[in-house]
């Protein structure tokens, strides 16, 4: 991606009132602005998590999930979760499921740097080898959400803020499964 990537801003009730460069959106006053969370799942019913780049503005060497981005303006959600996919983690998803239509969030990095989003949540399956980005992610796991909500409970601070508010969401949402171990 590049500096003049656009993010859609967004009022109190989610509507679109403007836009402004994805590079200029996340400071210490970060506005409210449209984003997505992505679920990455394989056959085996585990969930791919990342490691943050250390190259990442905000959290950087977290684990969080598969992937994030902020749709363009005018740009479709799911086009914008395949345009994502490929270029965090040069795979193409198939399956796209909105999960989460209205999860938001606002967090403070150790940095200074706020997040503040409307950030829809989808789940899909991943298609091909993953051929991750490095100034995106700098390493990832395949890991059953059994062993993800107990590693969330042990250890909450390795992970990032929205992972940790939106997995019991999607748990509760029936769209992942806690049963067994993998």
């Amino acid at each position: 991606m590049n500096a003049t990537e656009m993010v859609v801003l967004l009022d109190d009730a989610g509507r679109p009132i403007g836009e402004t460069s994805k590079a200029a959106v996340h400071t210490q006053e970060t506005p409210l602005h449209l984003a997505f969370s992505c679920y990455l799942l394989n056959d085996l019913g585990e969930l791919l998590l990342t490691r943050r780049s250390p190259e990442k503005k905000t959290w950087p060497g977290v684990w969080t999930n598969s992937f994030c981005g902020h749709p363009a303006p005018g740009e479709d959600p799911e086009d914008a979760v395949l345009r994502r996919a490929h270029f965090e983690l040069g795979v193409d998803v198939r399956r796209i499921e909105l999960i989460l239509p209205d999860f938001r969030y606002r967090a403070v990095d150790p940095s200074g740097i706020v997040e503040n989003e409307l950030c829809p949540v989808y789940v899909a399956r991943v298609l091909g080898t993953l051929r991750p980005n490095p100034l995106e992610v700098s390493d990832y796991a395949w890991m059953s959400p059994g062993l993800l909500a107990e590693a969330l409970d042990r250890t909450p601070a390795a992970f990032s803020p929205w992972l940790a508010l939106q997995f019991p969401q999607l748990v509760e949402a029936q769209a992942l499964a806690l049963g067994a171990q993998a």
